[in-house]
């Protein structure tokens, strides 16, 4: 039963970061895209725990914590740009 629910969701991930990638591509505005960019590795995160339990190692919850760091650091750092247009003061 956990192996259909696990392909069940990783296959409605994927279907969610496609979707996140067409909004990426035709974003109207900026905000949009980094919002669209945002939730891309947020899916990915869920993407990568997913794949950790299907495959029942836990290097990928390792890897899933790394991305979900950086992924805030360089939010923050695209939406300081584009307020202030200078990343560092």
């Amino acid at each position: 039963m956990l192996d259909i629910a696990l392909k069940i969701s990783i296959t409605l991930i994927l279907i969610s970061i496609l979707l996140n990638v067409y909004r990426l591509t035709a974003g109207p505005d900026m905000p949009d895209r980094i919002l669209a960019l945002d939730t891309m590795y947020v899916n990915s995160i869920a993407l990568i725990v997913l794949m950790g339990l299907w495959l029942n190692t836990k290097i990928y919850f390792e890897a899933a914590l790394l991305i979900a760091m950086l992924g805030f650091i360089s939010t923050v750092a695209v939406c300081k740009y584009i307020l202030r247009g200078d990343i560092i003061e």
